[in-house]
């Protein structure tokens, strides 16, 4: 079974290391899809990596429309999503480093 983490790189630092490495040094790293564990004595005290997106049923983005809204869901809503999906792809371009 593939779950997020079986893809991610994933860096060991030590306490000391982090603190001298700028953070912004670091969250580059995590925007770029790495996981950053800290450690002391080889054992862990910390853990840096992605924030996971916030997602929502159909149904639940539906209950936030307004009471008097007139938007529906018709036959054709999942092309309709499918195609504004297609419209925003961005080709992969991964790090150099990865």
């Amino acid at each position: 079974m593939y779950n997020q983490g079986m893809g991610r790189h994933v860096i060991h630092i030590s306490e000391k290391e982090a603190a001298a490495t700028d953070v912004a040094t670091l969250l580059a790293q995590v925007r770029a899809g790495a996981e950053i564990i800290i450690e002391k004595d080889k054992r862990p005290v910390a853990v840096l990596h992605p924030a996971e997106s916030v997602r929502r049923t159909i149904s639940e983005c539906v209950s936030l429309l307004p009471e008097d809204s007139i938007n529906t869901i018709d036959a054709d809503f999942s092309k309709d999503v499918e195609a504004a999906v297609a419209s925003h792809r961005e080709p992969l371009d991964p790090p150099a480093w990865d």
